[in-house]
């Protein structure tokens, strides 16, 4: 079976097996683990008689730790040193349970703990005692998964499929587990763009992290555009994944490729952060949108009030409703002083949720990136990208080292348009960008030159005085009330506030556009706070005039030509 897809409906098919033994929302609990161990079956496949061979050499020798000699022999960062592969387990279908348990055990520490997260022992169990575990297994061994047939880019793609499936029949979200695999190649591209020269420089080696690892989609796609770019250059990678079976996915997979499997994290990693000490040179993910964290936010204000700027969330905090905001900052906390660059997905909340006020928040996030000089660009998505959410979506480029001609400055690209129609739908994903329109946003970005669909702002730009402007209070004679120093007293039913451009002197537009119709108000300057946004629409709004009334007629009578008077019937 050389077509991914095949494959994946084969295993797909698999599942037909379990049907009234298991609910569909469980048939990941069988599949998943043993797709994962039949791959490691397969990779291991060519020196597992050597590996045999060589633990009876080295049993008389008393070592202790027998893995790395092993894994040598294995060629990769793990082994399996139990008599058993999938093509001996099905020749002995009367023992079927003992021995896989045999094989299971007989993974190096490594590969045993990935399979572990699958609590897959008690799949054993439930399989063996309704007489399903050969039939399944016997039916994983006809899979043919040998690195030779599918490459790990391909393997990615097979357990993004099977993901996919098993969340659509469930109700799960699939779009917590992996980002469309083309949206992945745009973020890279951007990502890597201005540092071309030094990637291609022989034996360059660099760091990339994602905190929401999933299944490890964006690091191996990363890892992919580097080795193209420079055969010579090495890419380490390192994650976090929330979910026990999308890390043990991504963990098995940095496995086989030969990446350092401890450099693959398991839990929350705003909460538990397991790389505290960590400096990367790219940084990448797409987080959860819109999810609450109510259940992590005594944890995370503790470290706000008690650290500030020491610590990862000194800028503001964002409403519990959405942490997509603690991401970015717990990834900016990650940058290396020399430099870094990092590329995140946001749907539009982001771009101006959050109102300027003393108490930091989303607003002052904002103003802490803009104005320290870090948000580079920001580039709007097509709608219907996504496989869990049809909304809009945003890539923000990120870095603590702009070139000199985008210091000060933030680009703004609008490609909105840059998609096709895909032939059938996935979940809410209807749309996708082809090869072409992955070039043409990474032009955009990389001419940095203003189009129609390409702005280019100053950093002030983008921000505004957020002024209180009072009113006096007066007696029911129409006299102004004063208050003990002689000042007037504010009316607080007749307060009102105005966003001025930070661009703007406050007193002139006051003069031009609020005293000429109310020549009694003043600001408050003790009450004036800064605030930053970015009005996506505003700022490629194209005016589309109205259609005129001939042609709507015109419209209303083709369309009563069209239903042969139906119209005229209802009418009437």
């Amino acid at each position: 079976m050389t077509n991914v897809k095949e494959s994946a409906n084969f295993i797909w098919s698999i599942a037909d097996l379990l049907r009234g033994d298991y609910k569909q929302s469980d048939y990941g609990k069988v599949i998943l683990p043993l797709t994962v161990l039949r791959r490691l079956d397969c990779v291991l496949d060519n020196t597992k008689a050597e590996v045999l061979k060589k633990t009876e050499q080295v049993k008389s020798m008393n070592i202790q730790n027998l893995d790395p000699i092993l894994n040598k022999v294995a060629g990769y960062n793990f082994h399996n040193r139990s008599q058993f592969d999938f093509n001996k387990l099905v020749a002995d279908p009367n023992n079927i349970a003992a021995n896989l348990r045999n094989y299971i055990n007989g993974f190096s520490e490594e590969a045993r703990e990935i399979i572990e997260q699958f609590e897959f022992d008690n799949q054993i169990t439930k399989l063996d005692d309704n007489n399903l575990l050969f039939m399944v297994l016997k039916r994983f061994q006809e899979v043919n998964l040998h690195p030779e047939k599918i490459s790990s880019m391909e393997m990615g793609y097979m357990f993004e499929e099977l993901i996919r499936k098993f969340a659509e029949i469930s109700n799960e979200t699939a779009g917590e587990h992996f980002t469309p695999r083309e949206v992945i190649k745009l973020m890279v591209n951007l990502l890597f763009m201005d540092d071309r020269e030094t990637l291609t420089q022989k034996g360059i080696v660099k760091t990339i992290y994602d905190c929401c690892a999933g299944t490890g989609g964006m690091l191996s796609v990363a890892e992919e555009y580097l080795h193209e770019l420079n055969p010579d250059a090495r890419l380490e990678v390192f994650g976090q994944e929330l979910n026990p079976e999308s890390y043990a996915i991504c963990k098995s997979d940095m496995l086989i490729k030969g990446q350092n499997p401890t450099n693959i994290k398991k839990g929350n990693s705003i909460s538990e952060d397991q790389l505290p000490n960590e400096k990367f040179d790219y940084l990448i993910t797409n987080p959860p949108f819109g999810v609450k964290w109510k259940k992590i936010e005594k944890k995370v204000k503790e470290e706000h009030e008690a650290l500030g700027h020491g610590g990862r969330f000194g800028a503001g905090l964002p409403s519990v409703s959405d942490g997509s905001f603690l991401f970015l900052m717990h990834l900016m906390s990650k940058m290396k002083p020399e430099g870094s660059r990092l590329a995140i997905v946001f749907n539009g909340s982001p771009l101006f949720s959050g109102s300027p006020s003393s108490k930091k928040n989303e607003s002052s996030i904002r103003q802490w990136l803009i104005e320290n000089d870090m948000l580079e660009a920001v580039i709007a998505l097509p709608n219907q990208l996504f496989y869990n959410t049809g909304i809009s979506t945003y890539i923000w480029l990120i870095t603590n080292h702009k070139p000199l001609e985008r210091k000060g400055k933030v680009q703004l690209i609008n490609a909105v348009d840059f998609f096709k129609k895909m032939s059938k739908s996935l979940g809410d994903k209807r749309n996708e960008l082809s090869e072409d329109h992955i070039k043409d946003i990474t032009k955009l970005y990389g001419d940095f030159m203003e189009s129609d669909q390409c702005k280019i702002f100053d950093n002030k730009d983008f921000g505004y005085s957020k002024v209180t402007v009072e009113r006096p209070t007066r007696n029911a004679k129409g006299g102004i009330v004063k208050d003990k120093k002689g000042n007037p007293k504010p009316d607080s039913s007749l307060r009102d506030t105005e966003n001025i451009p930070l661009k703007e002197d406050i007193q002139a537009y006051m003069q031009r556009e609020v005293l000429p119709h109310v020549p009694d108000a003043w600001v408050d300057d003790s009450k004036t706070n800064i605030g930053y946004e970015i009005n996506f629409t505003k700022y490629f709004y194209q005016y589309k005039p109205l259609r005129s009334l001939e042609e709507i007629r015109a419209d209303i009578l083709a369309l009563e030509e069209e239903t042969d008077g139906l119209i005229k019937q209802v009418i009437e």
